[in-house]
C-alpha cells in the first residue's frame, strides 16, 4: 500500500500517561496533566506534524484534543476497536506505533466530534437524562415504602409522583391520617373517577420503619428533581445562545410533551431556528424534547453523512457484513450509538399506535421477526426520514394506516399480476 499521508503521528492516551509516536521519532511519553499536554503540542508542532490521530478512551481524550485542535493540528479521533493490536503484541509504545502506521495509510475512519456548543449542551443533556434514572428509582422505593404500610396508592393512581400521589405522601408525612383529608387533596379528576378505591387504598397500618423509608424516598426524589431543574437552566442558556439568531419560528401548536417536560425557555423556536425551520416535529413520534435529545447528540450538521444509508449505519440501526465464502450473514454491530437508541425509543412508542403507518409497518413485521428487529427497522425508516427532512428539506407527511394497508394490497397485486403472467394465467374479479 501507498502511504498518503506524511507529518502524521499517533497518540496512546492512558490514565497517567500519553504515549507519542511521530513518524521517523522514537516514542515519547508525556504524563496528562494540563502542564504536560502544554508539552506534548510543542513537541507535535517542533516536528511539525500536521495530523495526529487518537484512540476515544473514556473522557481522557477531550482536553487534549482541544489542546491540539487550537495550535491548528488536523486531530483524527478514532475507534478503538479499529486500532487493534496484533495479539501478544500489545504495549502502549507499540500501540501509538500502530496508530500512527493505520493513519499515515489512511487505515482509520475519524469519529463524530461535535462542537464545543453542542458538546456542552449533550454534557447537560445526559447528566439530566441521569437525574431521571436515579429519580425513578426513588419513585419505585416511595411504592415499596407505601406497600410495606399496605397503602395501595400505586393501585388506584396511575403514577404516585403525580399531583396526587405527591400531595398525599407529604401530607402522610406531615402527620395526616385521617383518610377524608387525604383524599380531598387528590385532583378532580381522581375524585370524580376513583374516590371511593383511593378511600380504600389509604387504609393501611403506619410503621415506623415504613414512615422513615418513605421519607427517605421522597426527599431523594425531591433532590433530584432539583438537580433536573439546574439542569434545564443550563440548557436554556446554550439553546438561547445557539438559537438566538435564525429564520423565524413556526407559530403551530406543538406537540405535546407527555413525560419529563423540560423547562427550558423558547425551546420550539430556537430548535426551529437552529434547522432553518425544517421542523422535526413533523416526523412521528418525535416532540420537542426527543428533537432536542437528538441535536444533542448528532449536532445541527447532517451533511457530514453523504446519504441517508451511511446516517443509518452510523446509528447502528442497519447490518453489518459477515460474508465468507458462499455464506452471506448480517453481523451485529458492537456498540450502541445514543442517537440511535433514542431512534429506538421512538419506534417503540409508535409500535402500537392505531392511526401511524410506521406503526402498522412495525406491527406487520413483528409478527414475522419479532419485536426487535421490527423496533430496529422503524428506527432505521424514522432515522431516514430525519436525514432528509435536514438535509434535503424533504418535508414528512403522515398518510395514515389506510393509505399504508393500500399500497400493500397494491403491491400484493402487482406480485399476483407478475406471477399470472409467467404462468400464462388469466386472473378473473
Amino acid at each position: 500500500m501507498k502511504k498518503i499521508r506524511s507529518h502524521c503521528a499517533g497518540i496512546d492516551i492512558g490514565a497517567k500517561r500519553v504515549f507519542t509516536n511521530v513518524e521517523g521519532e522514537q516514542v515519547v511519553s508525556h504524563l496528562t496533566f494540563t502542564e504536560d499536554f502544554y508539552k506534548l503540542r510543542d513537541y507535535l508542532l517542533q516536528h511539525k506534524v500536521e495530523t495526529v490521530a487518537m484512540e476515544a478512551t473514556g473522557v481522557y481524550w477531550i482536553i487534549l484534543y482541544e489542546i491540539l485542535e487550537e495550535a491548528g493540528i488536523d486531530v483524527w479521533l478514532v475507534d478503538g476497536r479499529q486500532t487493534k493490536q496484533v495479539p501478544g503484541r500489545k504495549t502502549d509504545v507499540k500501540d501509538c506505533q500502530w496508530i500512527c502506521e493505520l493513519h499515515s495509510f489512511g487505515l482509520l475512519n475519524r469519529c463524530l466530534v461535535v462542537d464545543s456548543d453542542i458538546k456542552e449542551l449533550r454534557t447537560y443533556v445526559r447528566i439530566r437524562e441521569g437525574h431521571i434514572e436515579s429519580g425513578s428509582k426513588h419513585i419505585n422505593q416511595m411504592q415499596k415504602a407505601l406497600v410495606m404500610m399496605n397503602i395501595r396508592l400505586k393501585e388506584v393512581l396511575s403514577q404516585i409522583h403525580g399531583v396526587s400521589g405527591m400531595a398525599i405522601i407529604e401530607a402522610i408525612l406531615n402527620g395526616e391520617r385521617n383518610r377524608d383529608k387525604l383524599v380531598s387533596l387528590c385532583h378532580i379528576n381522581v375524585l370524580n373517577k376513583k374516590k371511593d378505591l383511593v378511600y380504600k387504598a389509604l387504609e393501611g397500618k403506619y410503621t415506623e420503619a415504613g414512615l422513615f423509608a418513605l421519607r427517605q424516598a421522597y426527599d431523594g426524589y425531591y433532590f433530584y428533581q432539583n438537580q433536573i431543574s439546574e439542569c434545564d437552566k443550563k440548557i436554556s442558556d446554550v439553546l438561547n445562545r445557539l438559537g438566538s439568531s435564525g429564520v423565524g419560528q413556526d407559530k403551530k401548536r406543538r406537540k405535546p410533551i407527555r413525560h419529563n417536560k423540560p423547562n427550558v425557555d423558547k425551546l420550539d423556536s430556537n430548535l426551529l431556528n437552529l434547522f432553518d425551520n425544517n421542523d422535526a416535529t413533523k416526523i412521528s413520534g418525535i416532540s420537542d424534547y426527543t428533537w432536542m435529545q437528538l441535536l444533542s447528540e448528532i449536532g445541527t450538521d447532517l451533511t457530514r453523512w453523504p446519504s441517508e444509508k451511511h446516517f443509518t449505519s452510523w446509528l447502528g440501526l442497519s447490518p453489518g457484513q459477515k460474508n465468507s465464502g458462499k455464506k452471506n450473514r448480517n453481523a451485529r454491530k458492537k456498540g450502541k450509538p445514543r442517537a440511535g437508541q433514542i431512534f429506538k425509543i421512538i419506534a417503540q412508542g409508535l409500535i402500537n399506535s392505531k392511526n401511524i403507518a410506521i406503526g402498522a409497518f412495525g406491527r406487520r413485521l413483528r409478527g414475522r421477526k419479532g419485536p426487535a428487529i421490527a423496533i430496529k427497522a422503524m428506527a432505521r425508516k424514522l432515522a431516514e426520514i430525519y436525514w432528509r427532512m435536514m438535509v434535503k428539506g424533504i418535508d414528512y407527511v403522515e398518510q395514515g394506516v389506510s393509505m399504508y394497508e393500500k399500497q400493500i394490497a397494491a403491491n400484493k397485486l402487482k406480485t399476483l399480476m407478475k406471477l399470472a403472467n409467467e404462468f400464462n394465467l388469466e386472473i378473473s374479479g
